[in-house]
């Protein structure tokens, strides 16, 4: 599917002006450019930042029908709206839109029900690596050296594979993407729109504010962080996996940009060690070697 950039701007404003996103919002960039892809989309939405940054009612920024929920709910509110919608013979895009704790931690028993189910939902988890919203506490997505509020030396485990994890359930379509390159996200949101059942788009989403970097270079973090190898691009359709023309050179270790160059550049690396960077590395490699195991 190739899709012009004129396509991508002569699409519906789904995210209005007014909205309380922190200057280079990762999650605000992402949310314009997926939600703008969809046709009709019906948005759920669990404690997280992008129940915050809509604004105070009555003045919603978000431009499309959006549901609040609890956190573990998500999945669960939206298999109903998806059941209603198709009773009463209505076409739209039913959409999860979580960050990590909706997705790698607190609701993962509900996505996990819902894709057990393979409920006709779109699943996009923007990643932006911990708890933002609620003090920038460590998730399951942190990545091991990285200083959170509740990490103040860094963390010590492996980031979770949580697209790993949807790849265990078999549904029918699991993408990564960054807001580094838009146009790669908008042609998976636009894809996985056009496929029934339960769909699941990772997103690559950096955050200024709890990671200490520059608010005018996220969308360069989101390049580097597949440059260097740490965030994979890559499709699995029906368990067969292909790594997307973008990233797929950086399956060769010698081809990667230095890990450095990604970390310097944030303030939650800086008291990183040599050996917490060497293991940092370590887990790179596994994951990309573990991923091969799919093509």
């Amino acid at each position: 599917m190739s899709i012009k950039i004129e396509d991508m701007l002569d699409r519906p404003d789904v995210l209005l002006r007014g909205n309380f996103a922190c200057a280079g919002c990762g999650l605000s960039i992402a949310y314009r450019s997926v939600i703008s892809a969809l046709e009709r989309p019906i948005v759920v939405i669990p404690a997280c930042c992008a129940s915050v940054i809509q604004s105070l009612h009555p003045n919603v920024t978000y431009n499309v029908p959006t549901l609040n929920i609890a956190f573990a709910a998500h999945a669960s509110a939206a298999s109903g709206i998806s059941r209603a919608k198709k009773k009463r013979n209505e076409k739209v895009t039913t959409v999860v839109w979580s960050g990590d704790g909706g997705t790698y931690d607190i609701g993962l028993a509900t996505w996990s029900g819902a894709a057990e189910r393979n409920e006709n939902i779109l699943h996009c988890c923007y990643d932006n690596g911990f708890y933002s919203n609620t003090g920038a506490q460590r998730s399951g997505a942190t990545p091991r050296g990285a200083v959170t509020t509740t990490t103040p030396f860094g963390k010590q485990e492996k980031r979770k594979s949580v697209a790993r994890i949807m790849a265990a359930h078999d549904i029918p379509y699991i993408a990564t993407a960054s807001v580094g390159y838009l146009r790669d996200l908008y042609t998976k949101a636009q894809k996985a729109s056009q496929i029934r059942g339960y769909r699941f788009i990772l997103i690559d989403a950096p955050c200024p504010t709890g990671w200490n970097s520059d608010p005018a270079i996220t969308p360069e973090l989101g390049e580097l962080a597949v440059k260097t190898g740490y965030f994979p691009l890559y499709e699995i359709e029906n368990g067969k996996l292909t790594f997307s023309k973008r990233g797929e050179k950086y399956r060769d270790p010698n081809k990667r940009i230095p890990i450095d160059e990604y970390l310097k550049r944030q303030g939650r690396f800086k008291s990183m060690s040599p050996q917490q960077i060497d293991t940092l590395k370590s887990d790179i490699q596994y994951e990309w070697e573990r991923l091969s195991r799919l093509e």
